[in-house]
């Protein structure tokens, strides 16, 4: 897969998750550039994700992802 398809389906859950059909993420993209991207938010993000793509996300990673680029990465090396 790559990471032009992995965004694609990455801003589809983005879009779903934040109710936001305007929403284009990057690899820089963090939850300061995101309304209403709080903890509790991160929490739904990621386990949409991982059903997005049938995946599992550690706990340490979930933590420690600093944005968008390194979710995808992840995703990558995973799918």
């Amino acid at each position: 897969m790559t990471r032009e398809e992995i965004y694609e389906r990455v801003n589809d859950v983005f879009r779903d998750v934040f109710d936001d059909d305007s929403i284009t993420v990057t690899d820089e993209t963090t939850a300061e550039d995101i309304e209403g991207w709080d903890s509790l938010e991160h929490v739904s993000l990621m386990m949409a994700i991982g059903t997005e793509f049938g995946i599992k996300i550690p706990l340490n990673k979930v933590n420690s992802m600093q944005n968008v680029g390194e979710m995808v990465d992840f995703i990558a090396e995973t799918c």
